[in-house]
This record gives structure tokens, sequence and C-alpha cells, in this order.
């Protein structure tokens, strides 16, 4: 009798529910991750740096949120080669702000934009993607 509770337990029986099947105790199951080409504190970092713009856009332009611009690429600004293109870029983009807060915003973000990696546009293809190799 024991044995047929188990086995009903199992699956094996009557009208019990189906289980999975049992795992070999030896094997584990990984956790799923996505695989990213920067590593966690970098991300992280890049992200703190975006919250840090938006917050920073949202005080310059109190009560001005329609002159406030769409956004700041990060990766654009990145590209330039000096401290200079990249605050005349962001001096296009501010160019309805106030001199002195304008001008304090972009050396904070010149020094936060020191050594962050610059990302790179990863295409996700689709299932129905006729350039998609067979499986």
């Amino acid at each position: 009798m024991a044995a047929n509770r188990v086995g009903r337990r199992q699956g094996r029986g009557g009208g019990g529910s189906p289980q999975p099947p049992a795992r070999s105790p030896g094997l584990q199951r990984r956790p799923a991750r996505v695989t990213v080409k920067y590593n966690r504190r970098e991300l992280q970092r890049r992200l703190d740096t975006e919250q840090w713009i938006d917050g920073r856009l949202e005080e310059l332009y109190r009560g001005r949120e329609g002159e406030m611009p769409d956004e700041v690429n990060i990766d654009d600004l990145l590209e330039l080669e000096t401290d200079e293109e990249r605050a005349q870029k962001l001096q296009g983009i501010l160019k309805s702000c106030t001199a002195d807060t304008e001008q304090d915003f972009i050396r904070e973000l010149l020094t936060q934009l020191k050594g962050l990696p610059k990302q790179q546009v990863l295409q996700r293809l689709s299932p129905d993607d006729p350039n998609l190799p067979p499986p």
C-alpha cells in the first residue's frame, strides 16, 4: 500500500497530477542570466549617471518642462574626442537654460563621464527574421 501511495505522488499511478521527472542529485540547475559585455559595476555606474542626468534636468527646467531636452545621449557624448567638444554639444542641447546652472551641470556631467564605457547597440534578432540561421 505504501508503494502505491508513493507511485501516485510521482504521477505513475491513477488520477494524480503528473510530476516533473526527478533530477539526478549530481546535477544542479544553473540560474538564468543575461550575458552582457560590461560587468555589473559598469552598468550600475551608467544607470546612476543616467538617473543623475534626469534628476538634474528636472531641477534645471523646473517650471519650464516644455523647454527641457528630450534626452542627453551619453554615447553621443562619449564618441566625441575632447571635453571641449562635449561641453559645446551640451551647450547646444541646453540652450534654453541659464548660464550659471548650465555650466555647473556641464562641468559635473563631464566629470561623471570620465572612464564610463560606451555602450554598444545590441541588435536582437527576431525568430521570424529570414536572415536568422537555422537552429
